[in-house]
């Protein structure tokens, strides 16, 4: 007999067999990182910003222009500077409360230049980028409208500003709306053309590779075409603020009761000659702070080409 029948059932050992185990998963529940507060972000920007030799350039070159200013008409004398104001003279004048010739940074009449200004070149610049975004793309994409419209902007564009002046006030009525239009001019040019440009610089690669996943024209145009163009339309966009400002000003010198080109023109005539530098001044810094407003406008609503760009 075999140990094996000897042992009974019962006197077995138990053989091992699968463990199995209840295992309760508990989700904890993933809070999304906050997003820092706007200050913050700022004071972050800032500090990289100023990390650089940017900065630190920019207030070179500011100091260096200054010094210039103020070497040549007040230390040195240079005959041909002896009739312009010196830098502390135009400085006293605009940060005086009782200004020698009525305009300041205290005075009302200051404020009501620059909102005239700007306030024209918002109506120009809109109805510029209105109309000149449109046919830019047009001139760009269908070789139809380009043979029947280029010839004919290609005639206009190089007319000078000032050229217009006449035409602008025999057409149009009052004071307000020839300034207007002359800034319009020379915007919806800038803008018009610069977007042409940019849809002739979309590589052919791209449209035929729309075309053989299927997309109609339409959806080239809008999908492909629109997109490729959007950098140079916003370095149009750049370029045309400036030549408004350019255009305004030759236009309220010639036909205008207020705004900046108005005072600067009128203060010549005046010989107020610390006005004429505050109005030029001013003109510079507002139209700088415009076109920094497009570029970070077209940073925004480019960000998608940016971080295709750094992918790669």
């Amino acid at each position: 007999m075999s140990i094996m029948s000897i042992l009974k059932d019962d006197d077995l050992p138990e053989q091992p067999g699968p463990v199995t185990r209840e295992v309760k998963l508990v989700a904890n529940p993933v809070t999304p990182p906050a997003k820092p507060a706007p200050g913050l972000v700022l004071v972050e920007r800032l500090g990289e910003w100023f990390k650089g030799p940017k900065p630190y350039l920019m207030v070179l070159g500011y100091a260096l222009a200054l010094a210039f200013w103020y070497l040549s008409v007040e230390v040195l004398r240079w005959p041909r500077f002896e009739k312009m104001p010196g830098l502390t003279q135009v400085f006293h004048e605009w940060w005086s409360r009782e200004p020698t010739f009525g305009l300041s940074l205290h005075t009302p009449i200051y404020y009501q230049h620059i909102w005239v200004s700007l306030r024209r070149i918002g109506i120009a610049f809109f109805l510029a980028t209105s109309l000149g975004v449109p046919v830019g793309l047009l001139i760009g994409w269908s070789r139809t409208f380009r043979e029947f419209v280029f010839p004919v902007f290609e005639l206009l564009r190089p007319i000078p500003i000032l050229a217009w002046v006449p035409i602008a006030i025999i057409v149009f009525s009052g004071s307000e709306t020839p300034v207007v239009f002359l800034t319009f001019l020379a915007s919806f040019f800038a803008t018009a053309l610069n977007t042409m440009l940019g849809v002739r610089s979309i590589e052919p690669t791209f449209l035929q590779a729309a075309r053989c996943l299927g997309a109609s024209r339409g959806q080239v145009f809008r999908h492909v075409v629109i997109p490729g163009a959007l950098p140079f339309i916003f370095t149009g966009l750049q370029i045309s603020m400036g030549v408004a400002w350019f255009s305004l000003a030759a236009a309220e010198m010639v036909s205008g009761q207020y705004g900046l080109g108005y005072l600067i023109n009128t203060s010549y005539t005046m010989v107020q000659y610390p006005t004429i530098i505050i109005g030029m001044l001013t003109l510079g810094v507002v139209g700088y702070v415009t076109s920094a407003l497009v570029r970070w406008v077209g940073t925004r609503l480019m960000a998608w080409r940016n971080q295709a760009l750094a992918t790669g």
